[in-house]
């Protein structure tokens, strides 16, 4: 499921601001882009794991020091290296009778290294940390709301597309009891054959050849199971937790159901309802791929 939440803070001398998304995945891939903070990238991790058990999540921490003027600070020891480079520089201009100017402190300041931008070093990071994980985790109970808004609307969709394989389940019952007296005669042909290819066969062959034939044409096992696949999901439908990966394993099961029925279906009718109930299942699965 998607989702989205962000918000900004400050203490301990420091500003931050933050955002969350997510997209669908089928399983749990945590992303984070954050400042160096001993500690904040595990109890980020678990703050989020707990809320949500699968999609594709990121999460950016973007981290200032409250004072600007402090966000620029000169490296002692680059700035001696830099002097000494210049006073090299200048020595060895005026041993070949160069011209060259005296070298300002602006100059210096433009070395690279000599100046370091960004916040100085946090100087109590606990607090700091503990100020940005509170932050953060009463953000995520919108981040969590906005997920379980749209899995509930997802529900109501799922909720119907059971109620169009609840009926097509019905119709090819319908369809099965209505073909029998045409399967008897398919299985009656199918033992004249049986006894014409091998007149010799003793009485128990022939009725398990019959046994054979009966259940190669008999459906009422796979539409029994469908039902209770029907059931099993409403069930799912109910539940307060993530039902996901259960949901689409039980889809596997419609789905291997539905082939059954359409292989030994032997009539157009019930065909055409099992090709019905396969489109049904497909559209199905493609909403449980964003229910977590």
């Amino acid at each position: 499921m998607t989702g989205f939440a962000s918000g900004q803070g400050a203490a301990a001398g420091h500003d931050w601001s933050w955002d969350i998304r997510s997209v669908n995945g089928k399983g749990f891939d945590l992303r984070m882009r954050l400042p160096e903070l001993e500690g904040l990238e595990a109890a980020l991790r678990k703050l989020v794991s707990e809320r949500v058990s699968r999609g594709n999540v990121s999460l950016n921490l973007r981290l200032t020091h409250s004072d600007a003027a402090e966000a620029l600070r000169i490296d002692p020891a680059a700035l001696e290296v830099a002097i000494t480079v210049a006073e090299a520089v200048q020595d060895a201009a005026r041993a070949r009778g160069l011209p060259i100017e005296p070298m300002r402190a602006g100059d210096l300041l433009a070395l690279r290294g000599v100046v370091e931008h960004g916040a100085p070093p946090v100087t109590d990071p606990e607090a700091l940390r503990n100020a940005i994980l509170a932050e953060i985790e009463e953000g995520l109970g919108c981040f969590a709301a906005m997920r379980a808004s749209e899995g509930a609307e997802i529900g109501v969709v799922i909720g119907a597309q059971l109620d169009t394989i609840e009926a097509l389940v019905a119709q090819a019952a319908t369809a099965a009891a209505a073909r029998k007296p045409s399967a008897a005669e398919t299985i009656r042909a199918a033992l004249t054959r049986v006894i014409e290819a091998a007149p010799d066969l003793d009485e128990p062959r022939i009725v398990q050849e019959l046994a054979l034939i009966a259940i190669k044409n008999d459906v009422t096992e796979e539409i029994d199971r469908l039902r209770v696949h029907v059931s099993a999901a409403r069930a799912l439908l109910a539940e307060a937790g993530p039902v996901g990966r259960k949901f689409e394993f039980l889809t596997q099961e419609f789905v291997r159901e539905a082939n059954t029925l359409c292989s030994k279906s032997g009539d157009a009718a019930l065909t055409q309802i099992g090709l019905a109930l396969k489109y049904a299942i497909d559209q199905m699965r493609e909403q449980i791929q964003n229910v977590e």
